[in-house]
């Protein structure tokens, strides 16, 4: 099969096409054919080797995925496709299944032709895809989609609290805006200026433009900052805070649970969520992607089309 590997950190020119051996299926495990993968935020710090603006950060990153030189050859972290195959001992899937999910945990990624997963992952998920959604838009909703829900749910978001969500058009942004608004609260989000419209559009109640000088002191007090880009200077957060008010931001531990997703799909099932795509690349194209990546603007998720014969390409924003 053709994966798309790396033996070093670096720029978007350190990953190369490569055929390798497709993967065998274990008892317990689904072989995946990849119909669609993404390059979010995550997977370029991964690829780097960094974590921007933070040293430590970036250390417990090269512990965890090696320190000199990556120790897992296949970036990728979400995807969806059809199983192919199954272990013996596999109970909630069967051949033909469309799937989507993570690999965390597992020794390679998703930026091949064939993934394997285990049916219960320890640290990942897998899960039947919803039929709402496109293989583009499944692949685009794991990471981004649970990031935001964990983080929302965990600093006590509540219905009517006042939320300013920084980064609105980002991955976690954007699943962000929606979540808040389905469980009540007002959404105030920030962004740049190309971006006003479609994150209004998806559910914030009022926009900000970020270029805009001194907008930080010019709003209301929140109950509920996010920082979903981590990037929101400290001394910006004291002025959006009220007396009561919390901040929290993308720089924490955040964990992946199947509820996490049953929750996501219940709401995408209501026609309150809809993963937002600003680009999809074909597989041949990856380098490209991740430059477009780095460059810092992408609106919501940007998708690798493995399967381009499967009409995976949704409307661009």
């Amino acid at each position: 099969m053709k994966a798309f590997v790396y033996d070093a950190y670096g720029p978007p020119e350190v990953l190369y096409a490569k055929e390798i051996l497709s993967p065998i299926p274990k008892h317990t495990e689904l072989l995946v054919r990849v119909h669609a993968s993404s390059v979010s935020a995550g997977m370029t710090w991964m690829r780097k080797g960094e974590f921007p603006g933070s040293k430590l950060f970036t250390f417990l990153l090269r512990l965890r995925f090696g320190i000199s030189k990556p120790k897992q050859p296949i970036l990728g972290c979400e995807f969806s496709g059809i199983i192919e195959a199954i272990g013996k001992d596999v109970k909630r899937f069967k051949n033909g299944d469309a799937v989507y999910g993570t690999t965390t945990g597992l020794a390679n990624g998703a930026y091949a032709d064939y993934v394997c997963v285990p049916e219960l992952p320890r640290h990942g998920v897998v899960m039947l895809k919803p039929t709402q959604l496109t293989f583009s838009e499944a692949a685009a909703l794991p990471v981004g989609g649970m990031t935001a829900l964990q983080i929302l749910q965990k600093n006590d978001l509540k219905f009517q609290s006042r939320i300013l969500i920084y980064g609105a058009s980002g991955s976690v942004g954007s699943y962000a805006v929606q979540i808040a608004r389905y469980f009540g609260a007002h959404v105030t989000a920030v962004c740049s200026t190309a971006n006003l419209g479609w994150v209004k559009a998806i559910g914030a109640h009022e926009v900000i433009d970020y270029t805009s000088p001194g907008w930080w002191q010019k709003t209301k007090k929140f109950d509920l900052v996010f920082d979903a880009v981590g990037k929101l200077p400290a001394s910006q957060r004291k002025s959006l805070l009220g007396k009561r008010g919390k901040f929290c931001s993308t720089k924490c531990m955040t964990y992946e649970k199947a509820s996490y997703l049953e929750l996501l799909q219940k709401i995408i099932a209501e026609g309150k969520l809809k993963p937002i795509i600003d680009k999809v690349y074909l597989f041949e194209q990856m380098v490209e992607a991740h430059h477009h990546v780095d460059l810092g603007h992408k609106k919501g998720n940007i998708i690798i089309n493995h399967a381009p014969q499967d009409s995976l390409l949704p409307k661009h924003i």
